[in-house]
């Protein structure tokens, strides 16, 4: 199974340049006007350039799109190097550091919101990464 991701944005250039300057993301192709395929992690991103106001589940959904802060159980974690400069990248291209980027017995972590409200977190790994939490390799 292939996994995608998808993510909203009022402004497909704009959304461009934050994932691919910010991250180093690169852009796949434009599927068309409104939608950007974005590769160089581990699946690829699909921007979708939809206007604020909108519903996202069809007219009858109560539900519409708002790019304001919002916080939802599910957010991406970038692994990257060199956290800081990413971070303060990530700020100048108009990121929001939500909690300043703290140590971790794994690595670093940084938690920012994207220019659209979105979530996401960026990873830094040390020695074994995640494993770090088990009981030390003998």
């Amino acid at each position: 199974m292939d996994i995608r991701i998808c993510i909203d944005v009022p402004d497909l250039e704009r959304g461009i340049a934050f994932y691919t300057q910010g991250l180093g993301l690169h852009l796949a192709r434009r599927l068309n006007d409104d939608w950007a395929e974005l590769v160089g992690g581990s699946s690829p991103i699909d921007l979708l350039a939809n206007e604020p106001g909108t519903s996202p589940l069809g007219p009858e959904r109560p539900q519409r799109r708002d790019y304001a802060r919002h916080w939802t159980p599910v957010h991406l974690d970038f692994v990257v190097e060199r956290i800081d400069e990413v971070a303060q990248r990530l700020v100048a291209l108009g990121a929001t550091l939500e909690r300043p980027i703290a140590d971790r017995r794994w690595g670093r972590m940084a938690s920012l919101a994207d220019p659209f409200g979105h979530g996401l977190d960026l990873l830094e790994f040390k020695g074994r990464g995640y494993d770090e939490l088990l009981v030390p390799q003998a």
